[in-house]
């Protein structure tokens, strides 16, 4: 990813946050000779430094393609900035953030392990409910799919939020984002240039 180093990231703990925060991601692979997308949600282990996540069995990504490795990408608040907001005359851009992980992969059918990561992944996104769902299911559903985990080796972060426009403009762009519903990408502009 064409990183720029005053947009790069650097820091573990806001990369680990980062993923945690923002674990629905696409994974990336070739197959048969073309590149080949899924989304899914991951589980992040920072210290074994790994992802974990599912396939259904009849996704050809399930399937070992022309090559282990994959890259997935995970995005974080973005949204589109006017030059209008600035100060000073500017172009049109997109701040963002992303993160790219790249690594090996291997894929694993063993139904004690699938619901781990099936019951993991549950309790990840059930636990802000109300009355969270507790995971109940046939054990023949798993039969349905394929986990996989991806061996990380290297993680790429960038995260283009204004850091490269006078602190007037910053606040001029976090204000204009505030008004229309911005919020999320706001807070992350005000977070990484230190504006309150």
């Amino acid at each position: 990813m064409y990183t720029p180093t005053s947009f790069q990231v650097e820091d573990e703990h806001i990369i680990d946050d980062f993923l945690r925060a923002n674990a629905f991601g696409q994974l990336l692979s070739t197959h048969n000779g073309r590149i080949s997308g899924s989304y899914l949600p991951f589980l992040y282990d920072s210290e074994a430094k790994t992802l974990l996540g599912h396939l259904a069995r009849v996704n050809p990504q399930a399937i070992n393609g022309d090559s282990n490795d994959v890259l997935v990408t995970f995005e974080g608040a973005h949204g589109y900035i006017s030059p209008s907001w600035y100060t000073k005359p500017g172009v049109p851009t997109w701040d963002y953030q992303a993160v790219h992980v790249y690594g090996t992969v291997s894929y694993f059918s063993e139904p004690a392990r699938l619901a781990e990561v099936v019951d993991a992944l549950s309790n990840e996104y059930e636990r802000h409910e109300k009355n969270p769902w507790i995971p109940d299911y046939p054990v023949s559903m798993l039969d349905a799919i394929v986990g996989v985990e991806i061996q990380i080796n290297e993680i790429q972060a960038k995260f283009k939020l204004s850091q490269n426009r006078s602190q007037k403009d910053i606040e001029s762009v976090c204000e204009a984002l505030d008004e229309r519903g911005g919020l999320a990408l706001s807070r992350a502009i005000r977070e990484a240039n230190n504006i309150r």
